[in-house]
């Protein structure tokens, strides 16, 4: 079973389920955004024929007025919709225009029709708009937007036509429960959003938390397993008379605990980093030396691996104002990841030189070369690249992000060139002093 059990818990398991609520949430959330959208459109729908049967009947009344002033008390005005927002009503004869911007006033506010109109006038005798204008009421339309040009309608007598310029701005102007009810939707959709990030968030930081103890406790078994059976060789009393045996016992015990001690040491010093700013002892060095005593501080790691080294100090500007101890370590990390990543018997190249921005300090391995897409990971704290076995590689994690650490507050960066299959090179940049 592919199942990762660490105090009891079942991690893959927590994954699925994560994923079903996540899921779950987010059909969810797409189910209300559908079901919003659809009561919208049909609130529009609704308010558009409502706006129209308000003009429709508006129209009506206003025309039956126009006919009797024309002396027609018989007749049934013609009221037609020749577009979304035009109107056209038929007429015995002509109106003075005033007259009819009077009544359309007067006929629109009966029915809180608060809306911009503009009005012409078509004469049949002379074959032409007598007068056309715009009147504005609601104050929604833009002073500077165009106005078209009303048709006139072949093969009719005398009418009037009404367009209403901003027609859907002003049914969108009586929607402010659907405004306020979508703007709340967004809010939930927004804050979901925020809390989906938090959990997955929360749920990668318990997976590196794991996944450290997992490696912190490997790391520490291997060196208290050994130093515990090179005491009860010790104490068997088997080997009293061999001085070189017991030297030998005696010299592995102290290699085992002095390790421990390291290993608690890096692990104290990032719960240091994140407590308080990291406190630098800077002298004038050089940074060819620097190198040279990181190389000396893995020179036993080099040999177990049977890893060469090739150096190639090309930088002539090598003095930095840096802290001794905390750089060499910087330089230590990358040479001992190179070699714990790369093949065995592997030469590593050692390169410095001259930056526009000070010194540029380059390891570069033989290694399987790390993905694109993981370039910004390693770097974080605790992260690994997967490598199929979580104790292929010995570490906690925290190499990279000290390194990262260090070098930022000296000022300076650092730089990743890799790709699978063609080895990494790390390249440290620091200031010159």
């Amino acid at each position: 079973m592919d199942l990762t059990s660490f105090g009891g818990v079942q991690l893959p398991m927590d994954r699925r389920i994560i994923r079903r609520v996540v899921g779950l949430a987010i059909v969810a959330i797409l189910g209300l955004v559908l079901t919003q959208m659809y009561w919208v459109r049909q609130a529009l729908d609704l308010r558009e024929r409502e706006f129209n049967d308000r003009v429709s009947v508006a129209l009506q009344e206003i025309g039956q007025e126009v006919m009797m002033l024309n002396g027609d008390t018989t007749g049934v005005p013609n009221v037609r919709q020749m577009s979304s927002n035009y109107f056209v009503v038929s007429t015995t004869d002509t109106l003075h225009p005033y007259l009819l911007e009077r009544m359309l006033r007067d006929g629109f506010g009966r029915h809180q029709l608060k809306v911009d109109f503009e009005y012409t006038l078509y004469d049949c005798f002379t074959d032409s708009v007598v007068f056309g204008s715009l009147v504005r009421q609601g104050q929604r339309m833009r002073a500077d937007k165009e106005r078209p040009v009303l048709p006139k309608l072949q093969g009719e007598g005398h009418y009037f036509g009404v367009y209403f310029p901003d027609k859907q701005g002003y049914i969108t102007g009586q929607m402010g429960f659907w405004v306020f009810s979508s703007s709340a939707l967004l809010v939930v959709i927004v804050f979901f959003g925020y809390t989906l990030g938090v959990i997955l968030h929360q749920k990668r930081l318990s997976e590196i938390k794991n996944d450290f103890i997992n490696n912190m406790t490997h790391e520490f078994k291997t060196p208290i397993t050994t130093i515990t059976a090179s005491t009860e060789m010790l104490m068997g009393g088997r080997m009293e008379g061999d001085v070189y045996k017991r030297k030998r016992y005696y010299q592995i015990i102290l290699d085992e605990s002095n390790r421990l001690k390291l290993q608690v040491e890096k692990v104290l010093q990032m719960a240091q980093f994140d407590k308080e700013h990291i406190k630098l002892n800077r002298d004038l060095l050089s940074m060819h030396d620097l190198l040279a005593d990181a190389v000396k501080g893995v020179q036993v790691l080099l040999e177990e691996h049977r890893c060469q080294i090739e150096w190639s100090l090309e930088a002539r500007r090598t003095a930095v104002n840096v802290d001794a101890l905390h750089m060499t370590n910087v330089l230590r990390n990358l040479i001992d990841n190179a070699v714990k990543y790369g093949p065995d018997g592997q030469t590593i190249l050692l390169s410095t030189t001259d930056d526009e921005a000070g010194i540029r300090v380059s390891v570069t391995d033989q290694g399987p070369g790390i993905a694109k897409n993981l370039h910004k990971e390693i770097f974080g704290k605790f992260y690994r690249v997967p490598t199929g076995d979580v104790h292929n590689v010995k570490g906690f994690g925290l190499g990279l992000y000290y390194v990262r650490s260090i070098v930022s507050v000296h000022g300076g960066r650092v730089l990743l060139q890799s790709e699978p299959g063609h080895g990494s090179t790390f390249s440290v940049i620091i200031p010159n002093a």
